[in-house]
């Protein structure tokens, strides 16, 4: 097996997994966004600027 091989499937696995984590998050994402009993983000502009971040 050449190395060539090796280094182009590295790189498509690597793609890969960049994709899927970054679906994963996006759809984490959306679902917390959509759940109106989740905690504002402290940032928001109808949030209150003091407290707790709401990831933390």
């Amino acid at each position: 097996m050449d190395w060539t091989i090796l280094t182009g499937l590295l790189a498509f696995v690597t793609l890969a997994i960049v994709v899927y984590v970054a679906l994963r998050s996006k759809r984490r994402v959306d679902d917390r966004r959509k759940t109106p009993e989740a905690p504002k983000s402290t940032l928001a502009a109808d949030a209150p600027s003091k407290g707790k971040p709401a990831d933390v």
